[in-house]
């Protein structure tokens, strides 16, 4: 098999759909999550003095009073949930294929001599052996990384706070 072909055979589109299903899985959870919060801010209830007055007098001593406290939501003393969303997906892969080629080559050579009476005689003996090994190594390495961001509140999840202040002042 080439190494192009090894290439081909990473499933990246499965890869892909399954990083992108992932993404709207987290999303959901994400948003749920923060839907959770905003019911129990606006459940959450807290005693809070809405206003303080400070009284300097001619002489230049300083009092204070208070209205008196009145219990409020966590959402309407200004606290929201923090809404997320996924801002960037990446997918890296990284493929290392090594091939090695060894070949092996033994020879033994052994010579044999006779000689006698004006006879002279001899063999030569020979063994050849060869061996050859092929050895294939692949590494490889994905990465999938998202990077998320703060982002405000749905526009219409709070409504605006209007103030009608119907006191009327002395003269």
């Amino acid at each position: 098999m080439s190494v192009g072909q090894e290439l081909l055979d990473v499933p990246f589109p499965e890869m892909v759909a399954s990083m992108g299903q992932g993404i709207a899985d987290a999303q959901n959870q994400l948003d749920m999550n923060s839907v959770e919060v905003a019911k129990t801010l606006a459940e959450t209830e807290i005693e809070v003095v809405p206003a303080i007055t400070r009284t300097i007098d001619s002489n230049g001593d300083v009092t204070y009073s208070s209205a008196d406290a009145i219990d409020v939501s966590l959402l309407q003393a200004g606290l929201f949930p923090t809404f997320y969303q996924f801002s960037e997906a990446v997918i890296e892969v990284e493929m290392d294929i090594k091939t090695t080629t060894e070949r092996e080559t033994d020879i033994d050579v052994s010579a044999k001599a006779h000689a006698g009476f004006g006879l002279w005689g001899g063999s030569i003996q020979t063994d050849v052996s060869h061996n050859r090994k092929f050895g294939k190594e692949v590494h490889g390495t994905s990465k999938l990384k998202t990077t998320m961001v703060p982002v405000p509140e749905p526009p219409y999840l709070f409504p605006e706070v209007e103030t009608v202040d119907n006191r009327t002042t002395e003269e």
